[in-house]
C-alpha cells in the first residue's frame, strides 16, 4: 500500500521535472525563431530591389499571363521546386525572352535566370532553389513585345536552408 503511493509521487515529481527541463527549449526555440538573420545569411533588399528594377525597365508589370507553382510550406528548404510558366500563346512575333526567379529574403535573391527563343515554342521551366528563411518567391517574365508578367507566391521554410 505504501509503494503505491510513493510510486505514483515519484511519478507526479518525474513529469513535473519534465515540464520544468521543457520550457527553456521552447522558450529558445521561439527566440531564435523571432531573431533576423544576420552576416552571410542576412536579406538583402537591396539587391532584391535593384535586380526588380533592372529587369522592370520601363514596362509596368501584369499580372496575369504567368503561372507560379510553389509549394506554401517548404520543409525541404535546401531544394524547394519552383514552376514558372508563360500561359499566353507563343507564336513567332510574341514569345517569352526570359524568366527569371527572385527569392525576395535570400542573401542572393536572383535564385535563376532563364533565356528563350521563339524556336522553343513554351516558355515554361521547373527548378529548385535554396531559401534562407520564410518568404515570398517572385517570377518575372520578359516578352518580345516588351510586356513583362509577374507572379508571387508566399513560402513558409521548415529550417534554415541556406546555412546547411
Amino acid at each position: 500500500m505504501n509503494h503505491s503511493l510513493t510510486r505514483r509521487h515519484l511519478m507526479a515529481g518525474a513529469a513535473a521535472t519534465g515540464a520544468v527541463l521543457a520550457l527553456p527549449a521552447t522558450a529558445l526555440a521561439q527566440t531564435a525563431a523571432k531573431t533576423p538573420l544576420v552576416g552571410p545569411l542576412a536579406p538583402n533588399p537591396a539587391e532584391f530591389k535593384k535586380t526588380v528594377q533592372q529587369f522592370l525597365g520601363s514596362a509596368k508589370p501584369l499580372s496575369e499571363g504567368l503561372q507560379l507553382d510553389v509549394a506554401v510550406l517548404a520543409d525541404n528548404p535546401s531544394a524547394v521546386p519552383v514552376k514558372a510558366k508563360v500561359t499566353l500563346p507563343i507564336t513567332n512575333e510574341e514569345w517569352c525572352e526570359e524568366i527569371i526567379v527572385l527569392a525576395e529574403l535570400n542573401p542572393s535573391p536572383l535564385t535563376c535566370r532563364l533565356r528563350f527563343t521563339a524556336d522553343t515554342g513554351t516558355a515554361e521551366a521547373a527548378v529548385r532553389i535554396r531559401l534562407s528563411q520564410t518568404q515570398t518567391i517572385h517570377a518575372m517574365a520578359r516578352m518580345k513585345s516588351g510586356k513583362v508578367l509577374v507572379a508571387k507566391q508566399a513560402v513558409t521554410v521548415a529550417a534554415s536552408g541556406c546555412g546547411m
